[in-house]
C-alpha cells in the first residue's frame, strides 16, 4: 500500500516547512545547520516508517479545474486554478423562437435586442422576457445589428449581403447594398457613419445617414469579420483567413486633394494571430484590445469564407460554404449549407495600448465566439460547444462562471448598472449576468468509481482562512464557515433514485460520511449566505475498498537452458540475450496500475534472459485490484506425485530461475502462489494460486552406441566408388535427439542427418560416407545433442588400406 497522508498532516507539514524557510533566511549559520539536520532526520523517519504506515485507506481528491468541470454547478464558478467560488447571478430572460441567436445589443432606451435565424430575424425583449419579432426576411442569417443615435435599428444579412433599416415605428427598408455576399459586422463611429464589415472581398464600407456608402478600406484578406471602436474613435477590425487585427484610420489629403473621400483609409496590422479567424474584439476604457481567434491556418489552401461566428464557426449551425474567394473561382456554384468541422482550437489575445501582444488564454476544447466585459471589469468570453461563460482576469486565471444549457454563447452586450446580457445558439436563449453575485450556490461532483465495493469514511475540504468572510474574522475549518457538504453512494455509475439519499449536512471538515458501503460515491457542496470570493480549494473523501484476492493472469515456462537476468552472477560467462516468452496479462507488460486501474503506481521492467545450460525459468503475470504489494511462492511436483514441494518463497518479482541439475529427470508441474499479506492484517490477507503446463527436466546426455567404420559403401552411397562409411546410433531415455556431428582426424565438426531425414525420436541412426582418405590410421569422433543441450560422445580408431601401385 501507498502512504496516504491526511490533510491535517499536510497542513502541519506545510507550516513546518514555512517556519523552516523563514528561519533559514534570518537565522545564524548554526541554527540553519540544525534545521537542515532536522529536515534530513524527518525524511529518514518517514522513509523508515513508510511500510508501517501503509494501509488500504484511500482518498478521492478533487482539486483541479478539469476535475471540477466534470461536476454540476449552480451559482458556483469553477476557476482554472482549481477553486470553487460563488458566481455572478445567471438568469434566463427568455427563449427566442429561433434555433440561433448570433448577436445581442441594447438601444439607447435600454431595450434588449437579439439577431438570429434561420430565417433571419431580430427579436426585442421586454422586461418580463416576452419577445417580439421586429425584423424578418427570407435571408438565411442576420449576424449583425446596430443602433444609430435616433434609435433606428440596422440589420446586416447574409448570404445576400444587405443592410436593412428598421425605424422606431417598425418600417423596414433596404438601407445599403454593397454588392457582396456577406455582412459580418456593423458599427457606428463617433461621426454617426455606419461602418459595414463584409466578405468575400474583405472590404469595409462607410455609409452616411443617406445610405450612399463607399468603400472605406479594402483589405488583402477575404473577410473583414468584426469591428470595434476605442474611446478615442479609432477603428479596429479582425480578419479571416490570416487572423489579423488591424487598426484602420483615415489617410491625410495628398497632392492637394481637399476631400480624400470615404475610401481614403490606411490599415496597419497590429498583430497577426496564430489562428485563422478573428471572431470577436472587445476594447476597454484604457485602450487595451482583446481579440478571440479560432481555427488553424492552412497555408496554400483555399479560404473558407464560412468560418465565422454563427454561420460556420459554431458547430451545428448552418454553414455557408463557397467554392473559393471572389475572383479566384468566379462562376463556381455555391455549396449547400453544412456544419463546420467541430475540432477547432481557440485563443484570446491582449494588445496593450503600445501595441505589445500577449496570448492570455488558449484551449483545444472551448471555442470563443464572443467577448465583453463584466461589472467587475473582467473580460467575459462566450464559448462553445459547451455553452459556457468564462471570466478571464489579468493574472492568467479564468473562471467558468456558468453553463447556459445551450451549445454556444454567441453574443455579449453590456447593459445599465453593470448588468450583462448574453445570447446563445442551439437553442436560442437570452440570459442576464450579474452584477450581483449569488448569495448561495451548490456544486455536485461527478460520480466517482472506486472500482471495488468500498466503505466510505471522512469528508474533508479546505477553504483558505478568511475566504468565507468579508470584513470579519471567520476562519476556515469552523462551523461558521457557511459551507455544508452532503454525500451519497450507489452501485450504478449514474446517480439516481436507486442511490442512497444525501447524508449530511456536514459543516465541519473531517466529518464521517454516514453512507452505506458501495462502489460509487458523490459529494455536494452548498455555500450559504456567501460573499464574492467564498470558495473551496480541494475536497477529499476517504474510502476503504473491500480486500479481494490477487489474480495470477498467466504462467509461461521458458524453454530449457534459459536463465533470467538479475538472478545473480552467472558462471556461464557472457552469452547472447534471450527475449523471454510473456504470459497473458490484464494490463500492459511492465505497467502496474494504481487503484481502479486509473494511474500507474510504479513501473516494473519486463525480465530479460540469457542462455545457460541446466537452468529453467518461469515467468508469470499477476495483478491485485486493491493495488496491494504481492509476494510470491513457487512450488513443484513430479508428474506422478501428489504433494507440492516449495522451490522458492518471498519473491517480489514475477519470475524465477533455478538450476535443474539437482532435480531427477522427468516431467514436472509448477504452482505459483500470490499473497497480499504484505498489505493486509493476517486475518484479512488473501491469496491466489495457479498451476503451470507440464514441462520436462533432462540432465542426462544421450548415449552414442554401435560406432563403426567400414570400407564397405554406405547404404546411400554409390557402389561404384570405394568409400569409408561411418555408422552409429544415438539413444536418449527422456528427450528427442536434436542433432549429431562427426570430426575426422581432429578436423571441423560436420553435421550428420539421420537416416530417415528428421530428428524427432528418442533413438536415431546415422551414416556418413567419406572418400579420398589416404592409407593408414585415422580417428573419428562423434557427438550428439538432445533437446536440453545434453551432449553424448564417442570415438573410434580405424585403418584404411594403402592403395595399390
Amino acid at each position: 500500500m501507498r502512504l496516504s497522508a491526511s490533510p491535517v498532516n499536510e497542513k502541519r507539514f506545510s507550516t513546518l516547512i514555512q517556519r523552516r524557510s523563514i528561519a533559514s533566511h534570518h537565522s545564524p549559520l548554526a541554527i540553519r545547520y540544525l534545521l537542515r539536520f532536522f529536515s534530513f532526520s524527518l525524511l529518514l523517519y518517514l522513509l523508515v516508517c513508510l511500510p508501517v504506515l501503509a494501509e488500504h485507506t484511500r482518498r478521492w481528491r478533487q482539486s483541479s479545474y478539469d476535475e471540477f468541470l466534470k461536476g454540476t454547478a449552480h451559482g458556483v464558478a469553477v476557476r482554472s486554478d482549481g477553486r470553487l467560488e460563488l458566481a455572478p447571478k445567471f438568469n434566463l430572460i427568455a427563449e427566442a423562437n429561433a434555433s440561433y441567436l448570433w448577436s445581442t445589443h441594447l438601444d439607447s432606451k435600454g431595450n434588449l435586442y437579439a439577431a438570429g435565424g434561420s430565417p433571419a430575424k431580430v427579436f426585442r425583449f421586454d422586461p418580463a422576457g416576452k419577445s417580439t419579432v421586429v425584423f424578418e426576411s427570407t435571408d438565411l442569417a442576420a449576424p449583425a445589428i446596430a443602433f444609430d443615435a435616433a434609435g433606428n435599428l440596422y440589420v446586416g444579412t447574409s448570404p445576400d449581403g444587405k443592410v436593412y433599416r428598421v425605424s422606431a415605428s417598425g418600417e423596414k427598408s433596404v438601407f445599403f447594398e454593397p454588392k457582396t455576399k456577406y455582412i459580418w459586422d456593423l458599427a457606428f463611429g463617433p461621426d454617426g457613419i455606419l461602418y459595414v464589415a463584409t466578405g468575400d472581398k474583405g472590404e469595409i464600407f462607410a455609409v452616411p445617414p443617406d445610405g450612399k456608402g463607399q468603400i472605406f478600406y479594402s483589405s488583402d484578406e477575404a473577410h473583414m469579420r468584426v469591428l470595434g471602436f476605442d474611446s478615442k474613435g479609432n477603428l479596429f477590425a479582425g480578419t479571416d483567413p490570416n487572423g489579423r487585427i488591424l487598426r484602420i484610420s483615415r489617410a491625410s489629403a495628398k497632392n492637394g486633394q481637399k476631400n480624400p473621400g470615404a475610401a481614403a483609409a490606411e490599415g496597419f496590422v497590429l498583430y497577426e494571430t496564430s489562428k485563422r479567424e478573428v471572431t470577436s474584439i472587445a476594447i476597454n476604457s484604457d485602450g487595451v484590445i482583446y481579440a478571440s481567434a479560432i481555427g488553424e491556418k492552412q497555408r496554400g489552401a483555399v479560404p473558407n469564407p464560412a468560418a465565422m461566428m454563427g454561420m460556420g464557426g459554431v458547430q451545428g449551425i448552418p454553414t455557408i460554404v463557397t467554392a473559393g474567394p471572389a475572383g479566384a473561382l468566379a462562376g463556381q456554384p455555391q455549396v449547400q449549407f453544412q456544419p463546420f468541422p467541430p475540432m477547432l482550437t481557440s485563443a484570446i489575445y491582449r494588445i496593450a495600448p503600445d501595441g505589445a501582444p500577449e496570448e492570455v488564454w488558449t484551449s483545444r476544447e472551448d471555442i470563443v465566439y464572443a467577448l465583453g466585459f463584466g461589472a467587475d471589469g473582467r473580460l467575459l468570453a462566450g464559448t462553445g460547444n459547451n455553452g459556457s461563460l468564462l471570466a478571464i482576469d489579468g493574472h492568467g486565471i479564468f473562471a467558468n462562471l456558468a453553463k447556459s444549457g445551450a451549445s454556444q454563447i454567441t453574443g455579449i452586450a453590456r447593459g445599465a448598472a453593470g448588468k450583462v446580457f448574453v445570447c446563445t445558439s442551439n437553442p436560442g436563449k437570452v440570459f442576464a449576468v450579474g452584477p450581483d453575485y449569488e448569495s448561495s450556490g451548490s456544486f455536485e461532483s461527478r460520480s466517482f468509481d472506486a472500482q471495488l465495493f468500498s466503505q466510505w469514511g471522512r469528508i474533508d475540504w479546505w477553504s483558505p482562512p478568511g475566504a468565507n468572510s468579508v470584513g470579519n474574522s471567520k476562519a476556515a475549518h469552523s462551523n461558521e464557515s457557511g459551507i455544508e457538504f452532503f454525500v451519497r453512494t450507489g452501485n450504478t455509475e449514474d446517480p439516481g433514485k436507486e442511490w442512497s439519499p444525501w447524508s449530511g449536512p456536514y459543516s465541519k471538515p473531517g466529518s464521517v460520511a454516514e453512507v452505506p458501503s458501495a462502489r460509487f460515491a458523490q459529494w455536494k457542496a452548498v455555500i450559504h449566505d456567501g460573499h464574492p470570493g467564498d470558495g473551496i480549494d480541494w475536497v477529499t473523501l476517504a474510502y476503504l475498498p473491500r480486500n479481494v484476492a490477487p489474480v495470477i493472469d498467466g504462467i509461461a515456462v521458458q524453454e530449457p537452458g534459459i536463465r533470467a537476468v538479475g538472478q545473480g552472477p552467472s558462471s556461464a560467462g557472457p552469452s547472447p540475450p534471450v527475449i523471454l516468452k510473456m504470459p497473458p496479462s490484464a494490463q500492459p507488460v511492465g505497467m502496474n496500475l494504481g487503484p481502479g486501474g486509473q494511474t500507474p503506481s510504479h513501473f516494473e521492467a519486463p525480465p530479460q534472459g540469457q542462455m545457460q545450460k541446466g537452468y529453467q525459468t518461469v515467468v508469470w503475470t499477476a495483478h491485485d485490484e486493491n493495488d496491494d504489494d504481492l509476494r510470491y511462492a513457487v512450488y513443484f511436483r513430479g508428474e506422478n506425485e501428489r504433494n507440492w514441494k516449495l522451490l522458492k518463497d518471498k519473491l517480489e518479482q514475477k519470475f524465477y530461475s533455478w538450476d535443474t541439475t539437482t532435480m531427477p529427470d522427468g516431467a514436472y508441474f509448477l504452482k505459483i502462489v500470490a499473497s497480499d499479506a504484505a498489505s493486509n492484517p493476517p486475518s484479512l490477507a488473501l491469496f491466489a494460486e495457479r498451476e503451470s503446463d507440464r514441462f520436462e527436466v533432462d540432465n542426462t546426455p544421450p548415449a552414442v552406441e554401435e560406432l563403426t567404420v567400414g570400407v564397405n559403401p554406405c547404404s546411400a552411397a554409390s557402389k561404384t566408388v570405394q568409400l569409408v562409411c561411418i555408422r552409429f546410433t544415438v539413444i536418449d531415455a527422456a528427450s528427442t535427439i536434436e542433432r549429431a556431428q562427426y570430426s575426422l582426424d581432429g578436423g571441423d565438426w560436420t553435421v550428420i542427418a539421420p537416416i530417415h531425414g528428421i530428428s524427432d525420436a528418442l533413438e536415431e541412426r546415422y551414416e556418413a560416407a567419406v572418400e579420398g582418405l589416404p592409407g593408414g590410421e585415422h580417428t573419428v569422433a562423434v557427438r550428439a545433442y538432445d533437446r536440453f543441450e545434453n551432449v553424448g560422445s564417442a570415438k573410434i580408431i580405424f585403418n584404411v588400406p594403402a592403395s595399390k601401385p
